[in-house]
């Protein structure tokens, strides 16, 4: 008998964020999310203080064989004048009746909160981690990336949920890029500098507070067309900056300059997923802290993960710089792998920024949606 229960007690949560484990505990590409993250993310992140969620339980019997969050994004609505509700958290055994069982669950909470349309997965927004992987199943996800078995695009189709967009993942193995381009980075620096008067400087992280401000502005500003856009409130932004904060490459953390003014920035991350797959179930205690901190320097990938330029500074060749730059310093550390993550499909003009330095597109994440 199967039955759906909304998280309501400790005891449940920690149900709801451990169940992924036992789902992928033969898939040797998984890599488990941090508990105590997880549980901030559910719980106390500031995203709650403007917007809602809940999560649900299906249980065949007694055990647990799917999940999911039904999330209203009050901030994102209220920015982009829709009234749509968002699936997160998704993760089910493979059969369609727990999928749609649900889904449905999703559906009817979000009802009545008034949504017209549900769309997703997002875990809860777009400014974390999102999409459902569609192509590329033969490699790891990178840190803060998503993760998903083939037959999950199958449920979700099955459901009645139809393409709203795809998200773009780009990989360099080794030091497979062009190096032509790397070879004009100065020229494309020296003209940004003379014509322009834009600088490429590193994130001054001793005085990252005020770095942190004048970077938020820029982030609204910079993804304001970005799909399922809105903006961060600064408890958000500061929430996650201080998070980057604690894994941050100085070296990898850079932004264009005018005058003292931000107008662009890029930022790179290294992969920790290469040791939180070996934390087991997430949890930093009694031994993950220590694998965490102590093998920090052994990592050999990055994640560009945060690249944008506010308008009127876009066409200038800031984005092919910045990326540049990251990808000239990952070549000098003699890293094995970077990926730059996501893109949506239609920015033109920051993937063709990307595959000039020799970017593989070898991974796609959709964004589904279904009218309700």
């Amino acid at each position: 008998m199967k039955k759906i229960v909304p998280v309501q007690s400790k005891k449940e949560l920690a149900s709801f964020i451990d169940f992924p484990h036992d789902l992928y505990k033969n898939d040797p590409l998984y890599v488990p999310e941090l508990f105590i993250a997880q549980k901030d993310l559910l719980t106390t992140h500031p995203f709650h203080k403007h917007s809602s969620l809940q999560t649900f339980l299906a249980y065949d019997g007694d055990k647990i064989v799917g999940r999911i969050a039904a999330i209203y994004n009050t901030n994102h609505n209220k920015f982009n004048n829709v009234n749509d509700g968002f699936f997160g958290f998704f993760d089910v055994i493979n059969d369609q009746e727990t999928a749609n069982l649900l889904f449905d669950t999703a559906i009817k909470w979000l009802k009545e909160k008034g949504a017209e349309k549900i769309a997703g997965p997002v875990n809860p927004s777009t400014n974390e981690t999102c999409g459902l992987l569609v192509k590329g199943f033969d490699k790891p996800p990178v840190v803060m990336m998503t993760y998903n078995p083939e037959y999950y695009v199958t449920l979700l189709e099955n459901a009645g949920f139809k393409k709203q967009t795809d998200l773009l993942a780009w990989y360099w193995d080794g030091q497979n890029y062009n190096d032509k381009s790397l070879k004009m980075l100065d020229m494309l620096q020296e003209r940004l500098k003379r014509n322009s008067n834009v600088v490429i400087r590193k994130i001054n992280l001793k005085n990252f507070k005020q770095e942190a401000d004048a970077l938020r502005d820029v982030y609204n500003k910079a993804w304001d067309k970005n799909l399922g856009f809105f903006p961060m409130t600064n408890e958000e932004f500061d929430y996650t900056a201080k998070d980057l904060k604690m894994i941050l490459d100085p070296d990898f953390a850079l932004v264009a300059e005018q005058d003292g003014k931000i107008v662009g920035f890029g930022v790179a991350i290294p992969d920790i997923n290469q040791i939180l797959k070996t934390i087991k179930k997430g949890r930093l205690l009694p031994t993950g802290i220590f694998k965490l901190l102590l093998n920090k320097k052994k990592i050999t990938g990055i994640r560009i993960m945060l690249l944008g330029v506010i308008d009127g500074y876009r066409k200038l060749g800031i984005e092919a710089s910045l990326y540049g730059s990251i990808i000239k310093e990952y070549r000098r550390k003699g890293l094995k792998y970077a990926e730059a993550s996501w893109t949506l499909e239609n920015n033109d003009m920051v993937n063709r920024a990307i595959e000039a330095i020799g970017g593989d597109q070898y991974k796609t994440y959709r964004i589904y949606e279904k009218p309700i």
